[in-house]
């Protein structure tokens, strides 16, 4: 296989122009096998031998070990190690010696539950009930299920809103819950995280209420912090699983960035373009290929392009597939099931086949653009290359800031290390919704600080004052006969929310929170959904809707906002860079008054279209630091301005290395007099409201941020400020004004404050 890829790529290997930025080898390891235990139920070892499989990988056994003797077990290495062995034999024992015991298993998606349930299929053991609990099950079949089944797999949505809150139907399951199963885990990041916390802890509570504490096993993608994270999951001190014993063979990692078209406005040849060729060259040449991209339209342009390159040459047109949501089950069931068998050579998807559903052995695996995080990097690199053949791993840039500053540092880039997955199931507009939700299935005593943390009863009496929540006779009950998990999607921190509606049809495409609204589905926005641009035509603001149609112009929109911050409470504050440092609880106003449309081919601007819209606000996390006389200097007003606004935005496109988000996910504000702090001051905010946790990690790596901010700048070779560097998709003030000098001579002038301070501890 290497040298059919070799010399697929034979023109990019030679160095014949700039796109080649490293190669690099990493050497494979065998397999580290060790004895299927002794004690495992002769039922479940019989299925194993049954299905050929004489031995275990080591961090397999361990798992065995860790769950079966210790309890709450996280297990983390790499993608396609049988992770799913690990909780499937504690499970198959548990079920095989106790005919009433129950398990349950949660997914992030409906894909990986359904590609589960044919793994547990294929073992064969008769104590074996399973099923599949999720919104597309019949209605008719559910009442068996709960009756019947004793492995349920589901999904944290359907926990949420279709089984805790009517636990008493799955009383009996509740009563034996013995394992639970939380797969994927570090998806369950952000805001989604934060619920999915919450979710786990209502589990729990209900669980304590049957009589019965199940052990929880996590499996999670490499990331920095997998025992903080089990930990605010669900509230439980976990043991660790961490060393690989599968065998990985040698990998290529070949990093390609498009050539440089304009070097004034830093503008490249376009990453989709340099993929659809890449892609093509190796199909043709019958390497089994994975390409991910970042949305569902990039995946399917590089598959047009790729499949007209290929029928152009006249071979293995038919052999690649798009795969993306949207299509059917039945779709993505039959493409899965063709990769496997090896009848298709290549695949472009989505973070969709990120996971671990089963698609057989692959060749190469190509990223296109920088997917978040170093953690999400990996799971797509580990796709292929499993086998003693090994395989190639590459990375196509992109010219958004990261993926040049990556560029600029391929050694640091390849030896990064994974992020730390951020959540935080407090955050106050998450957690007093799901506490209604908890009040709902149970009246709430002081006894659940147990399972709803030593912060619940305050945030109760909040609660009771607000009206959504009475206290009688020591227990908090839910005011009214609302169905609060009804009101609450896990993929959003607020519950008002605007429904997005598809004129065409009347079909319902998404939501959209009511504090982004505005923003991004205002009249005349072009507003992407799964990667499918529509133009919103109008905005119901009674209504909460906002009516869209498929796109057809070549253009995007970006949106004018004015923006204020009101610092509500200081929690933190130190002195850092030598410059003082807060964090806190901000009120974040804010207020849409225009739009611009811009040319999708090279960003000009078409037009400025006015708006008239109502101010919003919301509270959330901040970080922000105040500038004193000496850092600003003489600058005059407007460089002071472009300064401060260039600095905002190069620590917020770098924050994402430090925590596991995208920079979607946090907000800035930079102003040359602030009436609080009374001087220029940078904002750094969580875009969610309530926050989970993001910016407070950017206040604890604050060295890091500024200097990771400074590199990123100083290192781009373009003037005045590109995309690459100062300019940012989502900017408020359409990056205006933005000066890269005056950011630099900021951050020199921080960092060298640093330096001084430190010479002079030396010293003393």
């Amino acid at each position: 296989m290497g040298s059919a890829w070799t010399d697929a790529l034979e023109g990019l290997l030679a160095g014949e122009d700039e796109r080649l930025v490293a190669r690099v080898h990493q050497p494979g390891h065998p397999a580290e096998q060790a004895p299927i235990p002794d004690d495992l139920h002769p039922k479940v070892a019989a299925a194993l031998k049954r299905r050929g499989i004489r031995s275990l990988f080591t961090h397999q056994v361990q798992a065995w070990d860790s769950v079966m003797r210790d309890g709450d077990t996280i297990v983390t290495t790499g993608t396609a190690s049988g992770k799913s062995l690990c909780f499937n034999l504690p499970v198959l024992h548990v079920l095989a010696g106790d005919p009433r015991a129950r398990a349950l298993y949660l997914y992030p998606t409906k894909a990986l539950a359904q590609d589960q349930a044919r793994s547990l299929q294929e073992l064969q053991i008769p104590e074996l009930r399973h099923a599949i609990y999720d919104g597309d099950t019949p209605q008719g079949e559910r009442a068996a299920i709960r009756r019947r089944a004793n492995v349920v797999l589901t999904n944290p949505d359907m926990l949420h809103v279709g089984i805790l809150p009517h636990h008493a139907g799955w009383g009996d399951f509740l009563a034996n819950l013995a394992l639970v199963i939380v797969d994927e885990a570090h998806v369950y990041r952000g805001v989604f995280g934060s619920h999915v916390g919450n979710v786990l802890r209502r589990l729990r509570r209900l669980a304590d209420a049957y009589g019965t504490r199940p052990r929880f096993v996590l499996t999670s993608a490499t990331i920095a912090n997998p025992l903080s994270l089990a930990h605010e999951l669900t509230g439980l001190d976990f043991s660790p699983v961490e060393r690989d014993g599968s065998p990985r063979g040698p990998r290529e990692v070949v990093m390609c960035n498009p050539p440089l078209l304009d070097e004034r406005t830093g503008r490249r040849a376009s990453a989709l373009g340099e993929a659809s060729s890449v892609f093509a060259d190796l199909i043709a040449k019958d390497v089994r290929t994975i390409c991910f991209a970042r949305s569902r339209r990039s995946a399917e342009l590089i598959y047009q392009f790729a499949r007209t390159r290929l029928e152009a040459v006249g071979d293995h047109a038919d052999r690649v597939t798009p795969y993306r949501a949207g299509y059917t089950p039945q779709q993505r069931r039959d493409i899965e099931r063709r990769l496997a068998s090896g009848e298709l050579l290549g695949v472009v998807t989505t973070n969709a086949l990120e996971l671990g559903i089963d698609i057989g052995h692959l060749d190469a695996a190509m990223s296109v653009t920088f997917p978040g995080t170093v953690a999400s990097l990996r799971q797509q690199w580990g796709r292929a290359g499993r086998t003693e053949r090994g395989g190639l791993a590459m990375y196509v840039a992109g010219d958004d800031a990261l993926d040049q500053f990556f560029c600029r540092h391929p050694e640091e880039f390849l030896d990064r290390p994974v992020e730390a997955a951020i959540l935080d199931h407090t955050s106050e507009t998450i957690y007093m919704s799901h506490l209604c939700a908890a009040a709902y299935e149970a009246p709430l005593t002081a006894q659940d600080t147990e399972t709803l943390g030593p912060s619940f009863p305050e945030a109760a009496n909040r609660l009771v004052t607000a009206g959504r929540l009475r206290k009688r006779d020591g227990r908090w009950q839910l005011r009214g006969a609302d169905f609060p998990a009804g009101k609450l999607s896990l993929r959003s921190a607020s519950t008002d929310s605007f429904a997005i509606v598809n004129a065409d049809g009347g079909e319902l495409i998404g939501f959209v929170e009511a504090e982004r609204a505005f923003s991004t589905v205002h009249p005349g926005a072009i507003y992407l959904h799964l990667g499918e641009p529509y133009e919103v035509e109008d905005l119901e603001l009674d209504q909460r809707r906002a009516i869209v149609r498929p796109a057809e112009g070549d253009w995007y929109t970006q949106p004018k906002i004015d923006t204020e911050t009101f610092i509500e409470e200081t929690r933190e504050e130190r002195d850092a860079l030598g410059v003082p440092l807060r964090f806190g609880i901000v009120s974040v106003m804010q207020e849409v008054v225009a739009y611009q449309r811009k040319r999708m081919a090279d960003h000009e601007v078409i037009d400025l279209q006015t708006l008239d819209l109502p101010e919003q606000n919301f509270v959330t996390q901040a970080l922000w630091y105040e500038l004193q006389e000496g850092h600003v200097g003489e600058l005059g007003l407007q460089e002071l301005l472009g300064a401060l606004h260039a600095a905002e935005h190069s620590q917020i496109a770098v924050l994402p290395l430090i925590a596991m988000c995208d920079r979607w996910d946090i907000g800035g504000l930079s102003t040359n007099y602030h009436h609080q702090t009374g001087c220029p001051t940078i904002f750094i905010y969580d875009g969610h409201p309530g926050g989970v946790g993001i910016t407070k990690r950017g206040f604890e790596e604050f060295g890091r941020l500024v200097t990771d901010a400074r590199r990123l700048l100083a290192e781009c070779p373009c003037q005045s400020g590109c995309p690459s560097c100062v300019q940012s998709p989502k900017c408020g003030n359409l990056n205006e004004p933005l000066s890269k000098a005056g950011a630099l001579d900021l951050m020199d002038g921080m960092i060298e404050a640093q330096a001084r301070a430190a010479a002079e501890r030396t010293v003393g």
